[in-house]
């Protein structure tokens, strides 16, 4: 799951746009370059309106290339997402991507906990869908914490996956179409939802796991840095391989400006990576050292 070697400027059309409580909105656009070349984890670099020059990244959510769309989730919180809510079907947009390192699971830990976190669900719903098709050679389970209302409708899950607490049964409608297991946290008090953190929930998973099974378990993740940072803690006292997915603000996004550099630990020390470029995936022990 590798970047691709060039960045492709596209001018795709929307084909639909739906809004969700807590200011949220799930975005389809045909762009065929984008979508045959999107990994799970990589984004897209959007112009909102031609009345504002700085383009916002998102994550991309979901991508068929053989009809040739992608999907993002966003959030409306600025005056790039406000215009970019406000875009009908048939109109047009500039895409720039996708961009970025995308996550990279490894065939000797076949079960994968992928974390999520508020905006940070989109890669997580992209990877699953790819690690499903991936027959017999993955079994991704899908943990999704938010403090606002999901940009689903949450239901009750068909699928038993030992070492949940009994009433964390809330799921997602499209994994559980797709056949993979999901489970739901948040604070909030939400219907069949954990009652606390996402990371919380994934660590009562893996305490009730035997070792022979923790042993196949790799955990990748996405969301707000606190979020990652516990992930990464997680995995440390789990002893498990990790992969995060940070979210910096980017201004280029083509690794120009340097202004999303991270600093991370190296095999030769310490080093700046852009997060837009040499990201945004990167080994949990690199950054939260």
């Amino acid at each position: 799951m590798a970047r691709p070697a060039s960045i492709h400027l596209e001018e795709a059309v929307v084909l639909a746009r739906e809004a969700y409580a807590g200011e949220q909105f799930v975005l389809r656009a045909q762009a065929p370059r984008c979508a045959a070349l999107a990994e799970p984890g990589s984004f897209a670099h959007l112009c909102c309106s031609p009345l504002l020059p700085m383009r916002r990244p998102l994550s991309i959510m979901r991508a068929d290339p053989q009809a040739g769309w992608v999907e993002f989730l966003y959030k409306r919180v600025g005056a790039g997402t406000r215009l970019l809510s406000k875009l009908k079907v048939g109109e047009r947009l500039s895409i720039m991507g996708p961009i970025g390192q995308g996550f990279m699971p490894r065939l000797d830990r076949p079960r994968t906990l992928l974390v999520g976190g508020g905006v940070g669900i989109p890669p997580m719903i992209f990877l699953a869908d790819r690690l499903r098709r991936m027959t017999g050679l993955y079994h991704p389970l899908v943990l999704m914490g938010s403090e606002v209302p999901f940009p689903f409708h949450p239901v009750p899950s068909r699928f038993i996956v030992g070492g949940m607490p009994a009433d964390a049964i809330a799921g997602m409608p499209l994994l559980e179409d797709w056949g993979v297991p999901s489970r739901l946290a948040s604070l909030q008090g939400y219907a069949g939802c954990f009652e606390g953190y996402v990371t919380e929930l994934a660590r009562h998973w893996l305490e009730r796991l035997d070792a022979a099974t923790r042993a196949g378990v790799a955990v990748l993740a996405c969301g707000p840095h606190p979020m990652l940072e516990a992930v990464a803690k997680l995995a440390r006292d789990f002893e498990l391989p990790c992969q995060v997915s940070l979210e910096e603000l980017m201004a280029c996004a083509v690794g120009g400006c340097a202004g999303c550099a991270v600093a991370v630990t190296t095999r030769d020390g310490p080093a700046m990576k852009r997060v837009c470029v040499d990201g945004p995936v990167f080994d949990a022990a690199e950054v939260f050292a």
